[in-house]
């Protein structure tokens, strides 16, 4: 199965700046038994919310995995992953060493439509305050975030979401052109 990932960091972690943490952390998937097929540029954004904290290293990343594993059992590799590279929940949208978000796996809507459509709605004021105690698959907000949907143009631009029916282009096409700018390809 085909599953999607995104990727940042914007803080240093152990001496590794965030572009070398997106970069291990691509390592140590593989080394979790997760086949990477495909890997976006790194890019450079600014923080979400903004002011959050200094600019981001974003990427996507295309996975093949067992076609037998539920969300969670995705996630729980990557989730080890994120804690090996010292990131703390502490604030909801804070700074991060590594942030790995599961986005979807094939076309796979957990727990269900209903319970996507209730976090995918809830406005801003709430979003901030508040987190599913579940997987939520597809990501409830990556169709409205540059800095995933520039990344997986790269890698998936034909992948269709599973609820809203359109493409990754369509989506990264459907944000505004001064969000798409901000998401900067980054020189080697």
């Amino acid at each position: 199965m085909q599953v999607l990932i995104a990727l940042g960091a914007n803080l240093f972690n152990q001496g590794l700046s965030p572009q070398e943490t997106l970069a291990q952390a691509l390592h140590d998937i593989e080394i979790e038994g997760f086949s990477v097929g495909k890997c976006s540029r790194f890019f450079q954004t600014p923080a979400f919310p903004v002011g959050a904290g200094p600019d981001y290293v974003n990427a996507a990343a295309r996975l093949q995995i067992a076609d037998n594993l539920t969300p969670e059992q995705v996630y729980a590799p990557l989730a080890k992953i994120e804690a090996a590279h010292g990131r703390e929940r502490v604030q909801r949208w804070g700074g991060r060493t590594l942030d790995i978000d599961l986005l979807a796996i094939e076309g796979q809507i957990a727990p269900d439509n209903a319970a996507f459509l209730h976090w995918a709605n809830l406005d801003s004021a709430a979003q901030h305050q508040i987190a599913p105690n579940q997987m939520i698959v597809p990501h409830p907000r990556l169709h409205e975030r540059a800095f995933v949907l520039v990344p997986l143009l790269d890698i998936a631009p034909d992948w269709q979401h599973p609820v809203y029916r359109q493409t990754v282009r369509q989506m990264h096409d459907a944000l505004p052109k001064a969000e798409r700018d901000s998401v900067v390809p980054l020189t080697a």
